[in-house]
């Protein structure tokens, strides 16, 4: 089957290009999968055989252009109708950049899969039709993204062709919307509008609107600037598994002792002196090996093996970090969850178990301090549990220490998952707020 791009990396090494996670959000009915067509279309990252079949359903529908909606629209029908209801995921490429496109539901009962969409987004896409100006759902989207800490906010104010590229009605949207972010932590904030039937400032910057003199929605996402996203500072290594080859036939194997993992936060090199936790026995780094061989150092979100030069008795759950920059370790933290199952609810004393990066421990919930309304921001500290798709802030208590950070300084050593410990099913997403 081939692509009607053969390259869709162009001429630069792929190893070598950026990898961008964004997330798109918005009510029902806002162009969210034109929108998408759109970027796989203009980037030529659909098969030529879908091509072929999202014109000919166009064509047989009578629609005078190509409806590039078709392109996702199989799996809106599955929503539609029950079968799944998940986070659809896209990929594409451009010459400067990689993508991965995180199809997030629009609906209210679906809170809990844009908080999984998002959770690892670099940059979030809220779409706002300009004939409806900004929502309930545009303020839920916009506050959730912020509880999950995205880096990069854009408001793409989308059909505009419906409104003749009105300069006052995309003001008027950026003014309301900007003036509701100043509730909220946006670190990174940018509108642009777009029409992505006709693909008005989505791939190229639109003739029919010379008002506005920012860039065009692509450009903005090959050209956002990521890098310094990630936490370079503190060095955060949960190990998941030791690496024992045991090779009788490569000498070399004998006495290999590796600690696997992710790394979570700073920058390892060869030579660095680095603290074992919970034992606090320090080391040094003497190799770091990359899936394709020895590297000469390792950040986030990187995969290595460490070798260190003593033998310290470490196993999975465990972390490595600086002997003067150390994670809290903690067993009674701070947290806001949302609650994602509709099989029982979160109440204060529920015993549950906790995944905190490669650690897992048994919990109970000491205290439900309240129950937020995402839409209002209104804090009910009345609130005697969590149902489905709610988010409130919890006291847990754990019966082992984990090695936390505040979810702002490292979404990854700040984040974790309960699952119920009867059915083994995820039952909430946390951010941490501090510890006790």
């Amino acid at each position: 089957m081939a692509s009607t791009n053969d390259r869709p990396a162009g001429d630069r090494p792929a190893k070598q290009m950026d990898l961008l996670r964004f997330a798109t959000a918005g009510s029902v009915d806002d162009g969210k999968s034109t929108l998408i067509g759109r970027l796989l279309f203009d980037s030529k990252s659909i098969f030529e055989d879908q091509l072929e079949s999202v014109e000919k359903t166009s064509a047989d529908r009578g629609e005078e252009y190509t409806n590039l909606a078709l392109l996702t629209d199989g799996l809106r029908a599955e929503r539609e109708q029950g079968i799944t209801i998940d986070v659809a995921y896209r990929y594409f490429a451009t010459p400067r950049r990689k993508f991965i496109i995180a199809d997030t539901p629009g609906h209210i009962q679906y809170t809990r899969n844009m908080v999984t969409g998002a959770s690892t987004a670099d940059l979030a896409i809220i779409l706002v039709d300009a004939r409806k100006g900004i929502l309930e759902q545009s303020r839920r989207h916009a506050f959730l993204t912020t509880l999950l800490q995205v880096p990069h906010l854009v408001v793409a104010i989308n059909k505009m062709d419906l409104v003749d590229y009105d300069r006052g009605v995309y003001e008027r949207i950026v003014d309301e919307f900007t003036s509701f972010a100043s509730k909220l932590e946006v670190t990174d904030l940018t509108f642009i509008p777009i029409s992505a039937l006709h693909g008005d400032n989505v791939v190229e910057r639109s003739v029919s609107m010379p008002w506005y003199e920012g860039s065009s929605l692509l450009h903005h996402l090959e050209h956002v600037h990521i890098a310094s996203d990630r936490n370079l500072i503190d060095v955060r290594f949960p190990v998941q598994y030791v690496v024992r080859p045991h090779a009788s036939t490569d000498p070399d194997l004998h006495d290999y002792r590796g600690y696997a993992g992710q790394v979570a936060g700073g920058v390892l090199k060869p030579g660095d002196e680095v603290v074992h936790l919970p034992s606090g026995l320090t080391t040094t780094i003497t190799h770091i090996d990359g899936p394709g061989g020895p590297v000469e150092e390792a950040f986030a979100p990187m995969s290595v093996t460490l070798r260190l030069a003593d033998d310290i008795d470490i196993s999975r759950g465990d972390m490595i970090a600086r002997p003067n920059n150390r994670p809290e370790v903690a067993q009674d933290i701070d947290a806001m969850v949302c609650w994602m199952t509709p099989d029982r609810a979160l109440t204060p004393r529920s015993k549950l178990v906790i995944k905190h990066t490669t650690r897992t421990a048994k919990a109970m919930v000491k205290q439900l301090h309240y129950r937020l309304d995402v839409n209002t921001l209104h804090r009910d500290d009345q609130a005697d549990s969590l149902g489905l798709n709610e988010i409130g802030r919890i006291s847990l208590r754990v019966t082992q220490p984990l090695f936390v950070d505040d979810y702002g300084r490292n979404r990854l050593t700040g984040g974790f998952i309960l699952i119920d410990e009867a059915t083994n099913n995820t039952v909430a997403a946390g951010m941490i707020t501090g510890t006790r």
